[in-house]
């Protein structure tokens, strides 16, 4: 197993290096020419800017069993299309039970934004509490695989 992390504005980043160095599963991080490598514990692979690029690039790489750290849905989605196990920063799981529902309400904020229509659900900054649940779940999900 390889923990595969959509580098493009992951606020987990330093964590998942952390549980994946105590758990000794080889890390690759992709990212855009935006976001430049910063750590030389596991691989970077950066792609040139582009929509989805950082996306193709990663599922390229993914086999049946790795993890994959992103925010973006449809990358999750396709993850696990590929036999995959997709997790959200904020510590939870992309699974075949909420991946549709989850599209599903992108795609209807997308709509309300294309209509001008406010949208509720104005991130706030992140707490540690996120940050210690993705951890701890990231950890168990380590053990266990």
């Amino acid at each position: 197993m390889e923990l595969l992390i959509d580098g493009d504005g992951c606020p987990v980043i330093a964590l998942c290096l952390q549980a994946a160095k105590a758990h000794h599963v080889p890390v690759t991080i992709f990212s855009d020419t935006s976001h430049l490598p910063k750590d030389e514990q596991c691989r970077w692979v950066t792609v040139s800017k582009g929509a989805d690029a950082v996306d193709f690039a990663l599922l390229n790489q993914l086999q049946p069993g790795d993890l994959c750290v992103t925010q973006d849905y449809g990358l999750a989605a396709m993850v696990l299309g590929k036999g995959g196990f997709a997790m959200h920063p904020n510590g939870f799981f992309y699974t075949a039970e909420n991946i549709d529902r989850l599209l599903f309400e992108r795609h209807l904020k997308k709509e309300l934004r294309r209509q001008k229509t406010p949208v509720k659900g104005h991130q706030k900054k992140r707490t540690e509490a996120q940050n210690q649940a993705f951890f701890q779940a990231l950890l168990s999900f380590l053990k266990t695989h």
